[in-house]
């Protein structure tokens, strides 16, 4: 086996949060232990959430009851981020209509600009964010402001958020309320946006960052159009169901159950023929369907032979999966 871990091609490692380092407030296993593992070896970490309703101190302050030792400028949120795309694209003092948590607002304030709750009022944009209490006359006064020509941003589009409970509606699902009724499209900050991942990369003073995450459509296809590498992990929102179907763009660079895969061997997949070799796992297809040389045992085998497997059906589309399922570890 080799003594090189994943993390040792690059120079920086970026989190989400939800679902990759905590679920709730439950911590997800062994994240505390990973990140850890990676500052004991120099590496620079930086934690990225879509979740705009949660200022970075209180974000701080949970991380660190997690065991995860954090400052401010470790953070980076979609609140942060669609603030900036507000101080890049209207004049200082503009009068915005927040669709959003307080966290939102307090953004909002500090690169300059006004903030309304009152549609009545003229704003020139409306920015969108995740709010546990939204309240339907405020998704209406955003429509209303949208509809007399304001602006409209959008700090995130997440369809659901993962909690310790299981998955709710999330910042997305709220902006498609909003986007039934008018005749316009957000600018999002967000992942899969560039603008999030592109503030953490400039704080870490990073080139070479690989990004975790849980989340194939915001996530994964966040970091493909930064043009970073990203590794999926198995403990928030998607699987290996969802990889199967996964279009090129929405691909992971890496796979691996948990945040400690950083600190394992990369998972390196090679082709022989038309066969694919991922550790001593081999996958090819026979009779239309992706076949595996040998049953894995142990969890790390089972997640060799995932990689493979979907490696071969990418290669085939149309193919049989079923052996998927037999990979009980892999989720």
């Amino acid at each position: 086996m080799s003594d090189e871990a994943l993390i040792d091609r690059y120079d920086a490692a970026l989190f989400d949060l939800d679902g990759v380092v905590y679920l709730g407030p439950q911590p997800v296993p062994g994240a505390s232990d990973g990140i850890a593992g990676l500052r004991s070896r120099g590496v620079r970490v930086g934690f990225v959430t879509n979740n705009a309703a949660r200022p970075p101190q209180v974000v701080v302050d949970q991380l660190t009851r997690l065991g995860i030792p954090a400052s401010v400028e470790d953070i980076v949120t979609s609140a942060q981020a669609g603030a900036a795309m507000l101080a890049d694209q209207l004049p200082t003092g503009s009068l915005v209509y927040v669709a959003g948590a307080d966290a939102l607002a307090d953004e909002v304030r500090a690169v300059g600009m006004r903030v309304t709750r009152d549609w009545r009022e003229g704003p020139v944009a409306v920015i969108q964010g995740y709010d546990p209490n939204i309240a339907w006359s405020t998704l209406d006064g955003a429509c209303f402001a949208i509809e007399r020509g304001a602006r409209w941003f959008a700090t995130n589009s997440d369809l659901t958020r993962p909690t310790d409970l299981g998955l709710v509606p999330g910042a997305g699902t709220q902006i498609n309320a909003v986007r039934a009724a008018v005749d316009a499209e957000p600018e999002e900050a967000g992942k899969p946006s560039p603008p999030l991942l592109h503030e953490t990369m400039r704080r870490l003073r990073s080139t070479r960052p690989i990004f975790v995450g849980d989340r194939l459509d915001t996530d994964i296809l966040g970091a493909n159009r930064v043009g970073i590498d990203s590794l999926l992990v198995f403990t928030g929102a998607h699987g290996k169901r969802d990889l199967v179907d996964a279009t090129e763009d929405l691909r992971p660079t890496w796979i691996g159950p948990d945040v400690p895969s950083l600190l394992q061997p990369p998972r390196v997949a090679r082709w022989e023929g038309d066969a694919c070799r991922v550790g001593e796992q081999r996958a090819v297809v026979e009779d239309d369907e992706v076949r595996l040389a040998v049953v894995p045992s142990s969890v790390s085998d089972q997640y060799d032979a995932a990689w493979a497997v979907l490696q071969v059906a990418w290669r085939h589309p149309g193919v049989g999966t079923g052996v998927l399922e037999r990979l009980g570890a892999v989720r």
